[in-house]
């Protein structure tokens, strides 16, 4: 089941620029352990849905898997051997802006070594390179 928003007051964006590091949804909140992204990209509802299958797949329902970003935005592809003009095209798919420094998934309820084996495999199916990350303890 692709992931989008069920309802959107705009059809269509720009593109946007995604400059800097992440502020927001940076560190490990909901589990204990978390995939942490170290590039920018837009990640598709189709990669995402691909991370989550493959995470619960090995988990074999231990645990708790939490996803961290949705596909808010919009991304429109003109198709192949179209002239200029015309306007805007459709909607080809939905994307996640993704900065250095975003949590993707988070993992509670399992052992370190399993949760690193379950959020090794998401890393094999994003498209940024990706870093394992603990909970920081509150001081």
């Amino acid at each position: 089941m692709a992931l989008l928003p069920k309802r959107v007051k705009w059809r269509k964006q720009q593109r946007g620029k995604m400059k800097g590091n992440a502020t927001r949804g940076n560190y490990v909140a909901f589990g204990e352990f978390g995939l942490q992204s170290l590039e920018t990209h837009w990640l598709s509802g189709r990669q995402i849905e691909a991370g989550r299958i493959a995470a619960q797949h090995f988990l074999r329902r231990q645990g708790k898997l939490f996803i961290r970003v949705f596909p808010s935005k919009p991304i429109s592809k003109k198709p192949l051997e179209t002239r200029m003009g015309t306007g805007k095209a459709d909607v080809e798919y939905w994307a996640a802006c993704i900065k250095p420094g975003t949590v993707l998934f988070e993992v509670s309820g399992v052992s370190e070594e399993l949760a690193k084996q379950a959020l090794a495999r998401i890393a094999h199916k994003m498209p940024v390179r990706c870093r394992f990350v603990g909970r920081r303890l509150a001081v």
